[in-house]
């Protein structure tokens, strides 16, 4: 799997994640019960990871979104 993003803003985690879903992409949120170690401050990035055959779609699905830069990755 491939890392497509890492972001600590649950509002873009959360946009991501439906967008990725929407256009049936399969995605893996990483780290998310790090808040438990941290004490929830939210300050512990999450990853969003895709598989690396559909990373090339995703990058495009969120830089047509505005989420990241299309030359990222």
């Amino acid at each position: 799997m491939i890392e497509l993003i890492r972001t600590n803003d649950a509002v873009t985690i959360s946009f991501v994640e439906s967008l990725l879903r929407d256009a049936g992409i399969d995605y893996l949120v990483a780290d998310q019960n790090m808040s438990i170690m941290e004490g929830s401050l939210g300050v512990l990035p999450r990853r969003v990871l895709v598989d690396t055959e559909e990373a090339e779609a995703a990058r495009r699905l969120l830089a047509d979104a505005g989420v990241m830069d299309g030359d990222a990755g």
